[in-house]
């Protein structure tokens, strides 16, 4: 099938950041949907199957209605990887007051992970790498830090290490625990900046700690993540539930299907779904390979994992 569209009114600038430098977007759309773009100016021809031609022309008019201002690379691929959800981006989700202007959630059930963490008191996020789980909770605490909203941001995981022994760390305890914690560090530098990330350690205001370092507190007026929480037992998920006080909101994250605990033990995150699934004040955001927003094969290897673990 063959799509022609004249993009009405012409410009210059819109067109060229439509098409990327040496129409290098429109390559990617080419291999990504398995279609033939041409065009002479404004006048554009899509040769295709009719769904794919469809899908592509309707990426190309969403695109040249945001093209006043260069279009990158990773913006193409994330709408590629949205397909419809990413053309709608969902309108009713809480803009989040970060470093980051063009923070939003991405998918609907981003939005829905958005609403359940400024609705609930302690919110799970599941799903599989690439959802922006660990992401969209830093941004929330960082929010409400710069709202006010909580005193301090408190950020932990276990230290469990992936499938590797790693042995014996050198160093202080911070230089040992700091490899695991690495992925909130560069969550915390892209959306506060390197400068306030350190002045905000300096008053206190961010904290970040192996889990085992929980045991025996109690978080009030904190904004508390939980990050990888599929490798914690049933028994330390229990412990960091019960140190949120007064004031404090809490979110978990995790994978459960990256879990690097010891064969045969039972992780606490599917333990807590499981306990917890009915009491009120908790909600649990679901995501799937429909979720992910890197590169678009990142969602095609969760699906063919899936795949493989129901064979």
């Amino acid at each position: 099938m063959i799509l022609r569209h004249t993009f009405l009114p012409h410009n210059n600038t819109r067109l060229a950041h439509l098409c990327g430098p040496a129409d290098a977007h429109l390559r990617t759309i080419e291999s990504a949907l398995q279609i033939h773009i041409a065009h002479r100016h404004e006048q554009f021809k899509i040769d295709g199957a009719k769904a794919r031609a469809t899908q592509a022309l309707e990426l190309l008019q969403a695109l040249y209605e945001m093209a006043e201002r260069p279009i990158s690379e990773e913006h193409i691929q994330l709408m590629l990887a949205g397909d419809s959800a990413m053309l709608q981006a969902p309108t009713s989700a809480p803009v989040l007051n970060t470093r980051r202007a063009d923070l939003r959630a991405r998918t609907p059930m981003q939005a829905m992970y958005l609403e359940n963490i400024a609705t609930h008191d302690i919110t799970f996020g599941i799903g599989p790498a690439g959802t922006g789980k660990t992401y969209l909770a830093v941004a929330c605490a960082v929010d409400a830090l710069e709202r006010s909203e909580v005193q301090r941001i408190v950020l932990t995981r276990p230290a469990v290490e992936a499938g590797e022994r790693l042995g014996f760390l050198p160093g202080d305890l911070a230089q040992k625990v700091d490899p695991y914690l690495r992925p909130l560090y560069d969550a915390l530098y892209d959306l506060m900046g390197h400068d306030k990330v350190q002045k905000a350690f300096e008053r206190n205001q961010l904290e970040i700690a192996p889990l085992a370092f929980m045991r025996g507190r109690t978080l009030s007026n904190a904004f508390i993540i939980l990050d990888e929480a599929q490798n914690t037992t049933p028994e330390q998920m229990k412990m960091f539930l019960t140190r949120i006080g007064f004031g404090a909101r809490a979110v978990v994250t995790g994978d459960v299907s990256q879990i690097d605990l010891p064969k045969g033990a039972l992780s606490g995150l599917i333990d807590a779904e499981r306990v917890l699934k009915r009491v009120k004040g908790i909600a649990v955001t679901r995501f799937s390979s429909a979720d992910v927003v890197r590169h678009p094969l990142v969602a095609r290897i969760v699906d063919a994992y899936d795949a493989r673990s129901v064979d």
